[in-house]
């Protein structure tokens, strides 16, 4: 059950940054919430810290025109009765089909009261990614 609900989550995340729809990003998230990449780290405490991050996100993946964006590896574990541990190695696929980013992303999913949402999002170099115990396919 939790294996499906983590992969609803994490498709409908996937289709929503596709679609650069920052409403529906939006709600992937637990607010308030953090966002780690090796240059900053980003508190989220409300719908306009979304709008403004998620936006300038978006700006670039317009800017690549992105076509597509592959979980190319998933996994996750469960830390707790409430919190899970996903990761997932993304490739970020420009108009011209060629891979114009590639990351590690370690996720920490909250479950309050069967409804899942990120809390915190670590991204990384590849070479940082994590095999956890289950596969995340999807």
């Amino acid at each position: 059950m939790s294996k499906i609900k983590l992969q609803e989550l994490f498709k409908h995340y996937q289709n929503a940054f596709l679609q650069c729809d920052i409403d529906e990003v939006s709600r992937c998230y637990h607010l308030p919430c953090t966002l780690n990449t090796p240059d900053k780290i980003v508190l989220l405490k409300n719908a306009t810290d979304c709008q403004q991050e998620f936006g300038a996100i978006f700006t670039q993946l317009k800017d690549a025109s992105t076509s597509n964006i592959i979980a190319k590896q998933a996994s996750f574990e469960q830390v707790s009765k409430q919190l899970y541990l996903v990761c997932i190695e993304w490739d970020f696929i420009d108009g011209q089909g060629q891979v114009f980013a590639d990351f590690a992303a370690i996720y920490h999913v909250l479950d309050h009261d069967g409804t899942l949402k990120i809390v915190n999002v670590v991204s990384h170099e590849l070479e940082s990614a994590l095999t956890l115990a289950e596969s995340l396919c999807w």
